[in-house]
């Protein structure tokens, strides 16, 4: 029978609080002989690119009212399978595909979405300019189109998954929680059996991010069959039933959820142990580099912050969403410049009001959202490393030379997987993006790196690199200030973590020395 789902074995600050979390609905509970048969049945599942084999005989099963994780690192054949499964691509000749039970030849595009299969993306796949009605019921009508009709189904839609929209909204000026609910009703409009959600919260905060997973749970209570493919260990631990790890587009098991926890799983994806994810490096700890006295920003919410890093130090920023966080990481980068209080380097005072003093002062910032504002995804992977120099880098005309020269030194120090630096962008995994990002700030030789999730959205592996490249930096003697929603990164990270709550630093402390539940305590609202 399929399991019930348990409270996960990590806790994380920014998830629900776990002493008062709603408990999760259990799966259906059936009897082996009323086991309902596969909606998803793959066996034997190949693809091979000329030269590459991206699949190699996997396999994997979806039950009704079933929440099944697919993990795995970057490259490990995950994608490739969505796109078999929703018929982009086609498999390699031997391949075993059931829906329902039937034996599937044709697996187009058209002929997958007939039999009931859907898939939400990370990034929407929506009509901009159109509205929610639109992009609800496009394509879905006749010749002879009823707005009263549209509207009445759309709502309808709406209504099953709890989502209030405007209905005459474009979907442009809608948050990227609101785009995700409307994919997921576009996708039941269409009798989606079998969802598959490929990193749905990547893009959302903690609340979002919570609300969709309810929305999961009540889906599974209808029946609804769930491909869920998350970074976030956590999540999955927390909604899914079942689990199948590939690696290396190799198959390496199904594990009922009771069964396997955090470590465990990195241990199946990566082939590394838990510790190997937080490979603390010792650093000399120097004098004060960088320090804040009473910092405030009323644009930013942020009050009256006391803190300082040292050299060689890791100073985590740990916090609930709407913390204050990064909005104390722009004000120290002169984004949202202070009203008052003072920024000291070296002991003495600094005016930082904008990007330009901050360069000056050599800070850095490798910014939360990397797609947004971390790469140009349109550029290639050496002009993305050179911006934050150009103006010292060239006179009158570019120096291509000294461009190219500079990009390729930091290309090789980080270890960026790609052709080379004159490879576009856009085709990088999240990792080897999140590695240009920083390519570029370290270029400008800072004395304070300031990381804001520097691993948010990237598997383990590229994660481990990550934390890697933090501990030799700091062991460099540069200052960083890492922030982070995920607790075990700042307590396997940091030397220390400052807490903030409601734009205001509520404590410090000794990341050796406290626990997950000291600084939970200290992040919520409700702490003393």
């Amino acid at each position: 029978m399929l399991p019930s789902p348990r409270e996960p074995s990590e806790i994380s600050i920014f998830a629900r609080d776990a002493a008062c979390a709603t408990p999760l609905a259990p799966s259906p509970v059936y009897p082996p002989r009323l086991m309902p048969a596969p909606l998803l049945d793959l066996k034997n599942i190949a693809k091979t690119y000329p030269g590459v084999r991206a699949l190699r005989g996997v396999q994997f099963e979806l039950r009704p009212g079933e929440v099944h994780a697919l993990l795995g690192e970057n490259g490990a054949g995950k994608s490739t399978l969505i796109k078999i499964i929703t018929g982009l691509i086609a498999a390699d000749s031997g391949s075993d595909i059931h829906v329902a039970g039937e034996l599937i030849a044709d697996t187009s595009p058209r002929r997958m979405q007939q039999l009931g299969i859907a898939c939400v993306y990370q990034n929407p796949t929506l009509f901009n300019e159109l509205s929610v009605t639109e992009n609800l019921r496009i394509a879905e009508d006749g010749a002879i189109i009823s707005w009263r009709d549209r509207r009445a189904k759309a709502q309808e839609l709406l209504s099953r998954i709890g989502a209030s929209l405007d209905l005459d909204a474009p979907v442009k000026d809608l948050r990227m929680a609101e785009k995700q609910l409307l994919e997921i009703a576009r996708a039941l409009g269409r009798n989606a059996r079998v969802l598959i959600l490929d990193e749905p919260t990547a893009s959302l905060s903690q609340q979002d991010a919570d609300r969709l997973l309810d929305l999961v749970e009540k889906l599974r209570a209808d029946g609804v069959g769930i491909l869920y493919i998350s970074h976030r260990l956590e999540e999955v631990l927390r909604i899914a039933d079942r689990v199948t790890v590939f690696r290396d587009g190799g198959y390496i098991g199904t594990y009922l959820q009771r069964d396997v926890d955090r470590s465990r799983l990195i241990q199946l994806m990566a082939g590394r142990d838990l510790a190997e994810m937080f490979p603390k490096t010792h650093a000399s700890i120097g004098d004060v580099v960088l320090e804040t006295r009473n910092l405030t920003c009323a644009r930013g919410g942020v009050s009256d912050i006391s803190l300082s890093v040292r050299r060689g130090e890791i100073l985590g920023i740990a916090g609930l969403v709407g913390a204050g966080r990064t909005e104390f990481a722009r004000t120290l980068f002169g984004l949202t410049p202070a009203d008052s209080g003072e920024i000291l380097i070296d002991g003495n005072a600094v005016a930082i009001t904008s990007v330009s003093d901050a360069i000056a002062h050599h800070l850095a910032y490798v910014p939360e959202d990397r797609k947004a504002h971390g790469v140009v995804e349109d550029l290639p992977i050496a002009e993305n490393i050179s911006l934050a120099l150009l103006r010292r880098l060239n006179g009158e005309w570019l120096d291509e030379a000294k461009e190219n020269a500079l990009a390729d030194k930091f290309f090789r120090q980080l270890g960026v997987k790609a052709p080379s630096i004159f490879a576009q962008t856009r085709a990088l995994s999240g990792g080897n993006q999140q590695k240009v990002a920083l390519a570029r700030w370290l270029a400008t030789e800072p004395r304070v790196l300031i990381l804001d999730e520097p691993t948010q959205g990237i598997d383990v592996g590229a994660k481990a690199e990550i934390h890697r490249l933090m501990g030799q930096l700091a062991k460099q003697g540069l200052a960083i200030i890492l922030i982070s929603s995920e607790l075990p990164e700042l307590l396997g990270m940091a030397d220390r973590i400052a807490v903030m709550r409601k734009g205001r630093l509520a404590g410090t402390v000794d990341a050796r020395a406290t626990t997950r539940e000291a600084v939970l305590h200290l992040a919520m609202e409700d702490a003393a």
